[in-house]
């Protein structure tokens, strides 16, 4: 048979048929993976900081924040 020529479900032949192609169009904002691995370095580095600042003045980050320790 020749390309972009279908058969229906009763056997005869559909000339005109064609399908388009597909493609999606990728998204530059919402959940991609360069946002989450942003993110979740964020919060890597988000939680060290706050691990050294305990460490370092033996108070917690809220109470060194509440206490004008900054």
């Amino acid at each position: 048979m020749p390309k972009g020529v279908t058969v229906d479900e009763r056997g005869r032949l559909n000339n005109f048929a064609i399908e388009p192609e597909m493609y999606v169009e990728q998204s530059s904002i919402g959940f991609t993976q360069q946002a989450e691995q942003l993110n979740g370095r964020l919060a890597m580095i988000g939680l060290l900081s706050a691990l050294a600042i305990e460490l370092l003045t033996g108070r917690g980050v809220i109470a060194a924040f509440t206490n004008g320790l900054f």
